[in-house]
């Protein structure tokens, strides 16, 4: 199923009429957005009732990846099933994202970002206070930089295998508090746990100075090791006594590498570290964004 955005000037009728058209399952979209014909796949619980609002979870792929590839490893369809939400897997341009446009047509996929709600919002009965950002390694990267420029429009952010990029930080100024999950793991040759000055990603702020960052910005008061997750597999941070009763929550996945924790792979090495593990990201992820809306 093909959604094609269309005039502004939807009346009410004709926007219902499309929210009853969504089938429940595997849907696919698209929208112009900065001059580009835009795609998304995107999968609706059973339990979707056009009458009722339901929470919206983004879910951005890594480099070379596109929505359905990361959907594939997240496994977010089997959750949004059983918790009730909606995910969309947006695909970047080129099985790339952006952070900013330039001379070179490049698009701004932040801006892209806020387009893709709005019109998410025309084509589905969204809870406007419980939608969601999370996203892999370039996608965790957006994830941060959405959580810098979009905080009015989405409640929780959740980055994976990502960090803050140095470019970004000293611009980093969200009016309001922030909920931020990170989880990395401390070998990540890919995004360096101690950062990363020289990157096909551009550089890139070291983990512990990016979770400093939420900490600070979110005037965080307190902090506690979670006792969920085994200290010598999955070393945990929580801070609380956040402003506007945000959070910030780190993840260190000892000796881990680039990777989905609980993800599905056809790497079997990984797959032996994942059982072992314990870990499930999709699933800490959601518990986490339950806990928040704007």
């Amino acid at each position: 199923m093909t959604l094609v955005t269309g005039c502004n000037s939807i009346q009410a009728e004709e926007k219902s009429l499309v929210k009853e058209k969504i089938l429940s399952g595997d849907n696919y979209g698209e929208l112009h957005d900065q001059g580009k014909l835009r795609t998304y796949y995107f999968y609706t619980p059973k339990s979707y009732n056009p009458d009722r609002p339901m929470p919206l979870v983004l879910v951005f792929h890594g480099d070379d990846g596109n929505g359905r590839s990361i959907s594939n490893v997240t496994r977010f369809n089997e959750l949004a099933e059983q918790k009730g939400f909606i995910v969309v897997y947006p695909d970047g341009i080129d099985q790339k994202w952006s952070l900013r446009g330039n001379a070179q047509g490049r698009v701004d996929d932040v801006s892209f970002v806020s387009a893709l709600i709005d019109h998410l919002q025309q084509q589905i009965n969204i809870d406007s206070h419980k939608v969601y950002a999370t996203g892999f390694s370039r996608g965790g990267i957006l994830t941060q930089a959405l959580a810098c420029k979009l905080p009015n429009k989405i409640a929780g952010f959740a980055s994976v295998a990502g960090s803050l990029p140095v470019r970004l930080k000293p611009n980093c100024q969200p009016k309001t508090s922030v909920s931020m999950l990170m989880l990395n793991g401390t070998n990540d040759r890919d995004v360096l746990y101690e950062g990363n000055d020289h990157t096909q990603r551009g550089a890139l702020v070291s983990i512990s100075d990016m979770v400093n960052f939420w900490r600070s910005h979110d005037q965080c008061t307190s902090s506690n090791e979670s006792p969920k997750f085994s200290k010598d597999k999955v070393k945990t941070a929580l801070y609380t006594g956040c402003s506007g009763n945000s959070e910030v929550w780190q993840l260190a996945v000892v000796n881990g590498g680039h990777f989905w924790p609980g993800g599905s792979s056809t790497d079997e090495s990984l797959n032996k570290f994942n059982a072992k593990l314990g870990l499930n990201a999709s699933e800490t992820i959601w518990n986490f964004f339950e806990r928040h809306s704007s």
